[in-house]
């Protein structure tokens, strides 16, 4: 009889004592395998490469870097296993920027552990997971439009706003600033990705409705 596939799993919780209980729990399994805790996202995404999981158990309330941004850094990283968000939050806005990031489930914390181990099982073979109870929320979450980010900008990120709204080209806006027309490039690609934006034009909107003054 051949024995089960084996679960590559990288836990990453802020909380030394929950990723215990949860690796302790975990190992109970034969299928699974714990090769990794992190303590932050930016721990995790550094051990992606070396130890290779085919699963990330990933809480969002984290310091440095939480859950959500972090899971946008995978995807980023063309990272191809299986990313499963396990946090306390409900909240209708984590649940909607989790699933457009393709997250592969939202669990809660306060499930049932036997549950837990179920959904990582069920996630490993392609379903995506949710826990009981969230299905509403989730459905709300996903006809809700993207909430808008909250962002800081320096002073030469607020000025390249601002000639970007005055319709200007990048030759232009570098000349105006007295930067080269590579680094205005730099700066338009920078703001775009803070901003969750997909153009020029949507940063233009964007600069007229928030930067007034």
């Amino acid at each position: 009889m051949n024995s089960p596939a084996l679960c590559r799993i990288l836990l990453v919780d802020d909380h030394p004592m929950m990723r215990r209980g949860i690796r302790q729990m975990l190992e109970l399994e034969d299928d699974f395998e714990i090769v990794g805790e992190a303590n932050h996202g930016e721990e995790a995404l550094a051990m992606i490469e070396p130890l290779q999981p085919d699963l990330v158990l990933l809480d969002n309330n984290m310091p440095q870097m939480n859950g959500i941004e972090t899971l946008r850094h995978l995807r980023n990283l063309s990272f191809s296993g299986k990313v499963l968000l396990f946090t306390v939050s409900d909240a209708e806005d984590d649940i909607r920027d989790a699933l457009r990031l393709d997250a592969d489930g939202y669990l809660l914390k306060d499930m049932e552990p036997e549950l837990l181990v179920q959904y990582i099982r069920d996630a490993m073979d392609g379903t995506l997971v949710i826990s009981p109870g969230l299905t509403q929320v989730m459905a709300q979450a996903l006809r809700s439009p993207p909430r808008q980010p909250e962002v800081e900008l320096t002073e030469r990120e607020r000025q390249v706003l601002k000639t970007i709204a005055s319709g200007y080209s990048n030759k232009v806006i570098g000349h105006k600033l007295g930067i080269t027309e590579g680094t205005v490039k730099v700066h338009v690609k920078n703001l775009l990705h803070k901003l969750g934006l997909r153009s020029r034009v949507e940063a233009a909107v964007w600069a007229m409705e928030h930067l007034r003054h």
